[in-house]
């Protein structure tokens, strides 16, 4: 199949915008509780009518301090309960929201205040506020810096716009908001820039609606629309797969809830307990790690392991309606005691659907989840897709697979492989960039670099990155995505980029999962104090390494198969630059940074 489009039975009024969903909703049900706000250690719910009015402070201060209809309004932050109070205020007022991830530098900030010439900053806390200083007064057309976190000596940006708008009337709020079209820009969100400097994607209010709705048309819609369920944010809202699924949420009926300390993430899934949660591979990964990590210790590794693949097996009998042998049954029913409750608890005991997106889940990944009871909705989409554009539904999954196009969305492969898009989620264009907007945008298909494939039930599956497509010296085009997830499937390894172009073979670069290393480092009788770089050439540590290599080249041809790989001495991190907010790997950082590496491959 080349193409498929999937009908919506949805249409979005000319004169509806996003923050629509919450001034209904305060009219019609204002006692509800649709959002949970973490104060201290304990959640408390937040009516729709207290959000409501959140809301209505922080706009009627934006209209005091002077931002126009058509403004962008930058906000610096984690996922925290104020984000989405200061966007949907943003929009009430007919301005533009520009997201910036907290972890950003000051030069990211630099060049996405000057590009978008936003005229308010708003920052979480201390560490933005050093990125701000190290601009030294470089802040374009910002006129005033505020905080969310409030200083010894002043209030937090919400109570300060809430004061300030005191003689502003929520009539003049509506009259603003009555001025939206579908088709204006809502959000101005910048590419992470794995390629070049990043641009600035044009998302109308069109564009998030037609997301929020076609998520809840979709079965996954049911879903949101259960009674009691919940869903615990923790994703970046500055990235539009957070926002965008956080407001269906919203619209649906699901309780939302923020948080933005990842590092204590298990322990919050057992307090908040989501029903849903929104993630991208690498938490599922450390999820998974953590369970075998877990039953090592415990002395019930081999245990694990047949529970691991026995869950796999009957995910893979359960694919295309099919039903599993009464031994695999019999099996599955002992495991699911032993060990696949132990997962469950792991994510706080309520959840039994999971969405993954932002990078490829692995299929061995989602036949485990699947068939240990949690069924993780691989999709695909880009900021330019205002997030999933495909995506698996409870009731049409093919793991392995991205899913089939939402409702009112076109998928097509062009002669050449790559995935276009179409409908009515793709963005409007590159802000102030007529060039990239021309090469993207053509005919209405969006051109994602992205390689793929429809299969006869319309199911997309991605293959690959054309600028990724690794071409050996023999000729051989390789793509490098699957051997890497295959690669990660390994416990001990955290991140892999595979490499050789224009090289007689193709070969690997690894680094070591610094929350399994230590554990890995008992268990073999190493040293405590061993760092890496200590090990990277220790035979037991190789042998590890070489087995995950193995296991990755069995799912490709010998050709494609990894000849040689090096051991890294520290991990991919944002901080240091090799990985993306999103937990993508930053390609041409990590190539440059470890040069010698990979000469030293292809030594003779």
């Amino acid at each position: 199949m080349r193409e498929i489009a999937v009908p919506a039975k949805f249409t979005i009024p000319e004169n509806a915008s996003t923050v629509d969903v919450l001034f209904d909703l305060a009219a019609s049900d204002p006692h509800s509780v649709r959002i949970k706000r973490l104060v201290g250690q304990t959640w408390r719910p937040v009516t729709t009518r207290q959000f409501t009015d959140d809301v209505l402070g922080v706009a009627k201060g934006l209209v005091a301090q002077g931002v126009k209809t058509g403004d962008r309004v930058a906000l610096m932050s984690s996922t925290r309960y104020e984000w989405p109070v200061i966007d949907y205020a943003v929009w009430a007022i007919g301005a533009v929201t520009v997201p910036v991830y907290e972890t950003s530098s000051a030069g990211q900030l630099d060049w996405i205040l000057q590009d978008s010439d936003a005229v308010l900053l708003i920052i979480e806390g201390d560490k933005q506020a050093k990125e701000v200083d190290a601009l030294d007064g470089r802040l374009s057309a910002v006129a005033r810096v505020l905080r969310i976190e409030p200083g010894a000596h002043d209030k937090g940006a919400v109570d300060v716009l809430t004061t300030e708008g005191g003689d502003v009337t929520e009539d003049e709020v509506h009259a603003r908001r009555a001025g939206v079209r579908s088709t204006d820009v809502a959000t101005l969100i910048y590419t992470s820039g794995t390629t070049g400097r990043p641009k600035g994607c044009e998302l109308t209010h069109l564009n998030l609606l037609a997301e929020v709705d076609a998520i809840l048309e979709s079965s996954i819609g049911d879903v949101v629309r259960k009674p009691g369920n919940s869903a615990l944010f923790f994703l970046p809202m500055a990235h539009v797969l957070a926002r965008a699924v956080s407001i269906a949420c919203f619209k649906g009926g699901t309780v939302v809830g923020h948080f933005n300390d990842t590092r204590n993430l298990v322990p919050q899934f057992a307090v908040f307990q989501p029903g849903i949660v929104l993630s991208v591979p690498r938490v599922f990964e450390k999820v998974y790690a953590g369970v075998e990590k877990s039953a090592n210790d415990g002395g019930k590794g081999k245990i694990f392991a047949i529970a691991a693949q026995t869950a796999i097996d009957y995910s893979i009998a359960l694919e295309n309606g099919g039903s599993p042998s009464l031994l695999l049954k019999a099996k599955h029913a002992v495991f699911d005691r032993l060990v696949y409750s132990k997962l469950e608890a792991a994510l706080g005991g309520r959840c039994t659907v999971a969405i993954s997106g932002g990078a490829p889940l692995g299929a061995r990944l989602g036949h485990f989840f699947r068939g240990a009871g949690l069924t993780i909705l691989e999709g695909y989409g880009l900021t330019e897709s205002t997030a999933a554009i495909c995506v698996n539904q409870p009731d049409q999954q093919k793991v392995g697979s991205v899913g089939r196009p939402l409702p009112g969305q076109a998928v097509r492969i062009a002669d050449d492989g790559e995935l276009l898009l179409k409908g009515s989620v793709v963005f409007r264009g590159y802000w102030h960039n007529d060039e990239a907007t021309a090469a993207a945008l053509e005919d209405g298909w969006f051109h994602t670099g992205d390689l793929g494939a429809i299969d006869a039930d319309g199911f997309v599956s991605i293959t690959g990155r054309k600028k990724e497509l690794i071409v050996t010296a023999g000729g051989k085009n390789v793509s490098p995505a699957p051997l890497e997830d295959a690669l990660r499937a390994n416990r001990l390894v955290s991140q892999a980029m595979v490499v050789g172009d224009q090289q007689p073979f193709i070969a690997a670069l690894v680094t070591i999962d610094p929350e399994v290393f230590p554990a890995w480092k008992a268990e073999h009788g190493k040293a405590e104090s061993a760092t890496v770089a200590d090990l990277r050439d220790d035979p037991d540590l190789l042998a590890e390494i070489n087995g995950a290599v193995a296991a990755a080249n069995s799912t490709v041809s010998h050709a494609e198969a990894i000849k040689k790989v090096r051991i890294l001495p520290a991990d991919f991190t944002e901080e240091t630059g090799e990985m993306t907010p999103t937990m993508k790997v930053k390609r041409n950082i990590v190539a440059d940074k470890y040069a010698d590496d990979i000469a030293a491959l292809y030594a003779k």
